[in-house]
């Protein structure tokens, strides 16, 4: 039977813990369970928020699984344990992550020159620390074969199943998530659902240049033009902009203009058409083509998920 081996270590999400157990727990192939399920650890206890664990195994069980999934860890800055690292280098089978699990696999180095994501808040800084990782912040899971990755909790639940779905087929993944009273999974491509972040934090060498680009959406800029604020030669910012915010230039400004543009469909009448130029689209088929590439539906659609009370309404220019 395929093993599945949830790791736990210090730190660990608990629901990120949990979306596993459940899923592939859940998972039945007539009538009996599809995969041997269990969580593994390297101590007796770990200390998971506001609960202790104690695991079903020790590390060394994870070596002869299938599938080894890896839970989100709660603090970015707590060192991952060594043992957790020997253990993921020394896996033979399929590795999973869950939103900051790509943390953990980054750091045992298996994501290196692959194609990877995690939760959108974490996303540049996965990228900052891991230059070697093709981080996309967009998408809800990435699925490289051997290395499995997904965004934030929900988003787990969407890689469990298509694992489900790809070992079992699809009858087998809409029975689990059935089971588990919840939809079938999203597509991965799909995008995440991101809150209006700030540009970056205090202290950002980019900081002053991604504040004026944040105010200066609706400006017909080029790269040679944000290579000239930044007083940089455009090899040069490129460089370092994608060190620091996981993007190139003009792959940030894109994803700031579709923000802004959320905003606008989300609390306002406006025109799609017009929404677009408001965010700085030279034409309304380049918004659209952005928008669907960024959010995974087009902007009429977006707005229709936003249903607002007519009064309340304010119509922008």
């Amino acid at each position: 039977m395929h093993r599945v081996a949830i790791l736990a270590y210090d730190g660990v999400v608990p629901f990120d813990l949990s979306v596993p157990i459940e899923v592939f727990g859940r998972a039945r192939l007539a009538g009996h369970p599809a995969y041997e399920v269990g969580v593994c650890a390297a101590s007796d206890e770990v200390r998971a928020g506001l609960v202790s664990i104690r695991a079903t195994h020790d590390l060394g069980w994870a070596a002869g699984a299938g599938t080894v999934v890896v839970p989100g860890v709660a603090d970015l800055d707590e060192p991952v344990p060594p043992v957790v690292v020997d253990a993921l280098r020394a896996a033979t089978g399929r590795l999973v992550s869950i939103c900051t699990g790509a943390f953990v696999l980054a750091a045992a180095g298996v994501l290196d020159g692959r194609r990877a994501t995690t939760h959108w808040a974490a996303a540049a800084e996965l990228a900052r620390r891991h230059p070697a990782v093709d981080v996309d912040p967009d998408v809800l899971y990435v699925d490289e074969g051997s290395v499995l990755t997904s965004a934030g909790a929900a988003a787990g639940l969407d890689l469990c199943l298509h694992v489900v779905r790809r070992d079992h087929g699809a009858a087998v993944a809409a029975e689990t998530a059935r089971s588990c009273v919840m939809p079938l999974e999203r597509a991965g491509g799909q995008a995440q659902f991101i809150a209006h972040e700030p540009p970056a934090p205090d202290g950002h060498s980019m900081q002053p240049l991604l504040v004026w680009l944040t105010e200066n959406l609706a400006a017909p800029l080029t790269l040679a033009d944000i290579a000239s604020r930044a007083r940089m030669s455009t090899r040069s910012l490129s460089r370092h902009f994608r060190q620091q915010t996981g993007a190139t230039p003009m792959q940030w400004l894109t994803r700031q203009r579709v923000r802004r543009a959320q905003q606008v469909l989300e609390r306002t009448d406006t025109p799609v058409e017009r929404v677009g130029e408001l965010a700085g689209f030279t034409s309304p088929t380049a918004f659209r083509d952005s928008f669907r590439q960024v959010v995974g539906v087009s902007p009429r659609a977006y707005r229709a998920a936003f249903p607002r009370d007519a009064e309340a309404r304010a119509v922008s220019g």
